[in-house]
């Protein structure tokens, strides 16, 4: 089953879903818009849902593999606990500050079995140098970030 992009009135307001099987991303502009930032933004927010139901954003960096994200996160955090609890989330890059450029993807995301980010060279790549940025190594940030969760997004909304 292939994603629809269905647009609304002026805006080019894209909503693509598939149900029961990863997102196809829509072969337009917006569609390109997005691949474009799942490539090359260094961060993006995703959001979990505590149990008394309140929205949990969190800034976090990911790679994009195609058809999921894969992020690494520090051990026992609100983050891991409510996506054990509940894996529906969704996930979001900033705005152009003047409510362009809005990009949403929700799915589901689990804790997942891939390697420590040390052993991953795409992610090694992409954060060369945001790692030391934040004071660490590539060592010191598979020990500190060592829970690799898998992202995968199911509807694709924005404009």
């Amino acid at each position: 089953m292939v994603a629809e992009l269905t647009r609304a009135g002026p805006t080019d307001f894209g909503i693509a879903s598939v149900h029961g099987m990863a997102l196809t991303i829509p072969d337009t502009a917006f569609g390109e818009r997005v691949l474009r930032r799942l490539n090359d933004e260094i961060v993006g927010w995703l959001t979990t849902v505590d149990p008394d139901g309140t929205p949990r954003p969190s800034p976090l960096w990911f790679l994009w593999e195609g058809d999921t994200m894969l992020i690494y996160s520090k051990d026992g955090t609100s983050r891991t606990r409510n996506l054990a609890r509940n894996p529906a989330c969704s996930f979001n890059f900033d705005g152009n500050g003047t409510g362009g450029d809005i990009i949403v993807l929700e799915g589901i995301a689990v804790v997942a079995e891939d390697p420590p980010s040390t052993e991953n060279a795409e992610y090694q790549a992409k954060y060369r140098d945001e790692i030391p940025g934040i004071g660490m190594t590539p060592g010191t940030f598979a020990i500190g970030y060592p829970v690799p969760i898998r992202f995968t997004p199911r509807r694709l909304r924005g404009f």
